[in-house]
């Protein structure tokens, strides 16, 4: 799942980078955009179901 174009990336790629590598691990160039469009999808349903219960604020339980 790579990013939407014109979608802005909401993850730190640096922190990701270092957690992956402190893992023992490698990270792929594709995995930033991906990790982000993730997010991105993940905050809009915590948007609809605050909505959908009349709030205007997005709480950790709408996740």
């Amino acid at each position: 799942m790579a990013a939407k174009k014109g979608q802005e990336i909401l993850v730190v790629a640096s922190k990701v980078r270092e957690y992956i590598k402190s893992k023992g691990c490698l990270t792929s160039g594709e995995l930033v955009p991906a990790l982000s469009s993730k997010l991105h999808c993940c905050i809009d349903g915590a948007i609809a179901r605050a909505k959908g219960n009349g709030r205007k604020t997005v709480n950790a339980k709408d996740v």
